[in-house]
């Protein structure tokens, strides 16, 4: 079983979970749970003209004057989006689904509603009690797991210790092997322009991640780097590499939205649940018109039932 929850009732989830709903085998359907609200699910149905599929169940958690405007940040949304994702978390660790895969959520929606998250990743960590998680993205021909992702660039290259890196780099190799790469080999992007050209562009690629690298390759990993950052990521693009340590959020988004925006999958990692994501927005430009695509759900999904099944194919 995985649950589906439907991000924030105003942006593009609730279309797109019942486009993926809609795609489904009868079987998978009913190895599906959605966790929204049923009164926002019909107002997503009247604009997409898409009903809801017949053998899936629903956790109605009913939201205030729901159905919400399409398109527009609110906190009432952001609240449902919270309790939407709590309510699925419980699930997920009381057993009763394999997996979480999340529709999109508004940042700032969260935020003015209380919730004081910076995404997904943060707020399920909180939620299984666990101080952090990493963001992997993946794709057919590109996976990049971050060192760092939704604070400051400043931030970031302090963020960057070389334990920090090491726990990323560990997190990484561990999940590659789950999903069947028995000996991945991986990369470590560098921070500064050409890895700091032996000091002359800063040393923190010197003193923050060459020493984590070695501490991974002394522990049986097959590690390289630090690498400069303007080549890394083709050179595994091309097959060099299974798995590249960004250390920053545009660092590893850029290159992967380039080569996979529509099919690239967001996974949580270090935590005690699974959970798979889409990896776009809201996109309130579009909610609510009937126009948004699911092929990035239906990618998320199908990494999920990829990891309920014990991860290999």
């Amino acid at each position: 079983m995985i649950g589906i929850t439907i991000g924030d009732p105003a942006g593009v989830g609730p279309e797109i979970t019942l486009r993926a709903v809609a795609d489904m085998a009868p079987a998978d359907r009913a190895r599906t749970r959605i966790y929204g609200c049923r009164r926002t699910l019909a107002a997503a149905e009247a604009a997409i003209g898409v009903p809801l599929a017949d053998g899936v169940a629903v956790v109605d958690l009913p939201v205030a004057d729901a159905p919400l405007p399409f398109g527009a940040a609110d906190p009432r949304a952001g609240d449902a989006a919270y309790r939407f994702i709590a309510a699925a978390v419980a699930a997920a660790e009381a057993g009763e689904i394999g997996c979480i895969v999340t529709a999109p959520i508004n940042k700032a929606a969260l935020n003015a509603a209380g919730h004081h998250y910076d995404g997904h990743t943060g707020m399920l960590a909180a939620l299984t009690g666990e101080t952090r998680a990493f963001m992997l993205l993946a794709s057919a021909r590109l996976k990049v797991i971050h060192v760092s992702t939704h604070v400051s660039l400043h931030d970031a290259i302090d963020r960057a210790t070389p334990e920090q890196v090491l726990a990323t780099i560990r997190a990484g190799h561990a999940h590659l092997r789950r999903i069947g790469i028995d000996a991945p080999r991986i990369a470590v992007a560098g921070i500064n322009p050409h890895c700091g050209e032996g000091g002359l562009f800063g040393t923190e690629d010197d003193t923050q991640v060459a020493p984590a690298v070695e501490a991974a390759r002394a522990g049986g990993i097959d590690v390289t780097g630090p690498v400069p950052a303007d080549t890394v990521f083709h050179r595994a693009y091309q097959g060099a590499f299974d798995l590249i340590v960004a250390q920053y959020h545009d660092q590893g988004h850029i290159p992967i939205k380039l080569v996979a925006f529509d099919t690239a999958v967001n996974v949580s990692l270090g935590l005690p649940i699974d959970r798979t994501s889409v990896d776009h927005g809201t996109a309130f430009d579009i909610a609510g018109k009937g126009v948004a695509s699911h092929e990035n759900m239906n990618e998320a999904i199908a990494y999920a039932r990829r990891l309920v099944a014990g991860g290999k194919t």
